[in-house]
């Protein structure tokens, strides 16, 4: 196809983004504007422009987003012409480099990558060995009196100070803070140094490093930063607004003198500072690339008129704005705003209940529905209420599959058996399932491994050597023999599902997870979880993938390889294709759109959230730097909540229902509420006022015929 192809459809401003030449680009692309259709057009065209693929990177935030733009780039070029792109998200992108050029890490063996709760459990055990105890492990008591400190907010101070490139010296220790914040942050600096060492001690790296120690080689050898910089012509980057510190120099190493870097984004919709995103790389990219041109994205796709309305006057509201968007859209008319005051929260649930019902049943289907709020807490209330109507539901935000306790333990198994080293790995499965290795004899293991200095699974083969009891000496023998005879099967090249299997068999995990009964919904379903994993690791294996980190295409992939990605990624599970309404969080929500929103919970102490009117020592900050230079501590404050709602309201395409409570309970007793400051800039004349007094109920015969309508209008079944 020619170059002028890729340009037709596009309205001024996407075209101006798509044709532009060499040099650094940024477009800010408002709410539903198009961005991801011009990202891939771009790459489309330049590949058309005889640009070869293997000198593109495109980064982003999600595999599944960067999956959608891989996809999208094949079927407008052909996949010959995009053999050789690489589209990845950071991480990937970060372990990619750290795969290749591994040898400057200076492990020797490779590396096993912890996920937040491996890195949480090494923070713990050190924190133990300095008699900190954590606080989610106390009482009530312990933690009101300030005793016991919380290590996971512990490890997001030391997050962010890794993101920031500060040492464990240059870390701020809190000196100007005060009660628990300055207790926190000294307690993250004396253990910032132990962690970093316990480590590489590991032969370990977390999440924070597959950034960062890409960063750091790249910074300190030239031939790997010239060897990147001509791998790579032309850098585009999705999502820019939430990239942090250490992404943004990741970038500028790769991208060096040729500048040819696009960035799209919305410093309206950036909502992940408790995260570390830093809204200033995005307000600043004009000054971080000298000569950059801006094109702004301001035509709406989405939505209608009086909602576009709404959104522009209430981001127009945020002081000090670098940069003015007004989106606009030729869907004119639409209906007005809900404004819906409740009287309590459970009134409110109701409400929004009823409302879906009405319009399921006027023919919307439940997939266009979404209910959307501040906090999870909040999601209980709604859930009940559409349970009592049997309308189904999705809640998005459960659990992550890899995250899954069944799942974790037999990649621990699966870890251990590459990588001798992972002692979280050995840590989490030396007695699951229970082979008489208690707390007792762990210590004794722990003791002959410091005094050998060797790593504790060699003192577990050496059991006999150790004063252990029958049963643990027992249960390290049965324990190393089920580790080595994996490795030694992998190593001959069993298939890594076989493997696995044949590990669940050894250490009876199925009769386990049963309990001793054959029968269990909680445990069919933790099996099958298990089940899911052979598949993933089957399906792996089956498609040699593509990709321009696999420079031979039809190298199969190692087990460690496999590990290690999956780390970063959800499972391939399934999706329900049933008609459902999805309940989220507004985080959650970011990328999503639907025909009907409910925005519930538009209160003071929600949305704006109290934690950003009196932030407890537990969130997470960000580290800024003052007229000095100095490292400092601050919040992004309310300009970030303001922008959660602009994400919400434009979530919207049709109808978006506003919801409050005029009181909520607080110690027995109705409390009244303020509504949320930003309702006060929606224009009124864009809004339809509502009062609810009374929860809306029905009969449960009432109740039998509506679900029973459902289930043969869309083939649903309630998921609960």
């Amino acid at each position: 196809m020619s170059p002028e192809q890729f340009e037709q459809g596009l309205n001024p401003s996407q075209r101006a983004a798509v044709v532009h030449g060499d040099g650094p680009l940024l477009v800010l692309a408002g709410a539903g504007s198009g961005k991801t259709r011009v990202i891939t057009m771009r790459i489309a065209r330049m590949l058309a422009m005889g640009v070869p693929a293997t000198s593109i990177l495109a980064v982003t935030f999600t595999n599944k987003a960067a999956g959608e733009m891989h996809e999208r780039v094949i079927a407008l070029t052909g996949a010959r012409a995009a053999q050789g792109l690489t589209i990845s998200t950071f991480h990937s992108f970060g372990l990619g480099f750290l795969q290749r050029e591994a040898r400057y890490l200076g492990f020797g063996g490779g590396f096993t990558i912890f996920d937040q709760s491996d890195a949480v459990g090494t923070l713990r055990e050190l924190m133990r060995e300095l008699h900190i105890d954590d606080a989610r492990r106390g009482s009530a008591d312990d933690r009101a009196g300030g005793r016991r400190l919380d290590a996971a907010a512990i490890l997001n101070r030391i997050s962010l100070a890794k993101n920031a490139f500060h040492t464990p010296e240059s870390m701020p220790d809190g000196g100007d803070l005060e009660g628990d914040a300055a207790t926190y942050q000294a307690a993250a600096k004396l253990l910032y140094g132990k962690y970093i060492r316990a480590l590489k001690g590991f032969h370990a790296l977390d999440f924070d490093d597959l950034i960062c120690e890409p960063v750091h080689l790249l910074t300190r050898f030239a031939e790997l930063r010239d060897k990147w910089q001509r791998r790579f012509r032309y850098i585009l980057v999705d999502e820019y607004q939430d990239t942090n510190k250490a992404q943004l120099e990741l970038l500028r190493n790769v991208v060096g003198s040729h500048q040819n870097i696009t960035v799209v984004g919305d410093d309206d919709q950036s909502i992940y500072a408790w995260r570390g995103a830093d809204v200033t790389n995005i307000l600043s990219f004009e000054e971080h690339f000298a000569g950059a041109k801006v094109v702004k994205l301001e035509q709406n796709y989405r939505s209608h008129a009086p909602i576009l309305e709404a959104a522009n006057a209430v981001i127009g509201a945020m002081p000090n704005k670098k940069y003015k968007k007004e989106l606009f859209t030729s869907k004119h008319g639409g209906e007005k705003l809900q404004l819906v005051n409740c009287a309590l929260p459970e009134v409110e649930a109701s409400f929004v209940a009823s409302e879906i019902e009405r319009l399921v049943t006027e023919g919307k289907r439940p997939s266009e529905i979404s209910v959307i709020y501040r906090s999870n807490k909040q999601a209980e209330l709604i859930e009940t209420a559409l349970r009592e109507r049997g309308i189904a539901y999705v809640l998005v935000g459960g659990q992550a599959f890899f995250e899954r306790k069944e799942v974790k333990d037999l990649l621990s198994y699966l870890k251990l058996a590459i990588h001798p080293m992972d002692e979280i790995a050995l840590r989490r499965i030396i007695n699951y399932p229970t082979r008489g290795i208690g707390e007792q004899a762990l210590a004794k293991l722990e003791a002959y491994a410091i005094a050998r200095d060797v790593p504790l699974f060699r003192a577990v083969q050496r059991a006999s050597e150790i004063d252990l009891s029958p049963a643990a000496r027992a249960g390290c023998a049965a324990l190393a023999d089920v580790v080595v005879d994996a490795k030694a099967a992998l190593d001959h090249g069993k298939p890594p599902a076989v493997v696995a299997r044949e590990l669940c068999e050894k250490v009876r995990l199925k009769e386990d997870l049963y309990g001793g009964s054959p029968t269990g919904n909680a445990a069919e379903k933790r099996w099958g979880n298990v089940e899911n994993l052979f598949r993933s690791l089957e399906r792996y294996y089956k498609r040699a993938e593509e990709s321009a980190w696999d420079l031979d295409a039809k190298r199969t992939p190692s087990i460690a390889e496999f590990l290690h990605r999956l780390t970063l990624r959800f499972a391939d599970e399934e999706e329900d294709k049933t008609e459902v309404v999805t309940l989220t969080t507004l985080h959650g929500a970011k990328g999503l759109e639907y025909d009907v929103v409910f925005l519930i919970g538009l209160e003071e102490g929600i949305l704006p959230h109290k934690r950003t009117l009196a932030p407890s020592v537990t969130d997470v900050v960000e580290f800024k730097t003052d007229a000095s230079g100095a490292a400092v501590l601050s919040e992004d404050g309310i300009d970030e909540e303001r922008r959660l709602f602009y994400v919400g309201v434009t979530r919207a395409k049709e109808r978006l229902y506003l919801c409050r409570a005029r009181a909520r309970a607080a110690r027995g007793q109705p409390v009244a509420r303020i509504p949320s400051r930003f309702l006060a800039d929606v224009p009124e004349h864009l809004c339809e006022t509502r009062e609810v007094a009374e929860v809306i109920r029905q009969s449960p015969q009432q109740m039998k015929q509506k679900t029973a309508q459902a289930l043969s209008t869309f083939g649903a079944r309630p998921k609960f």
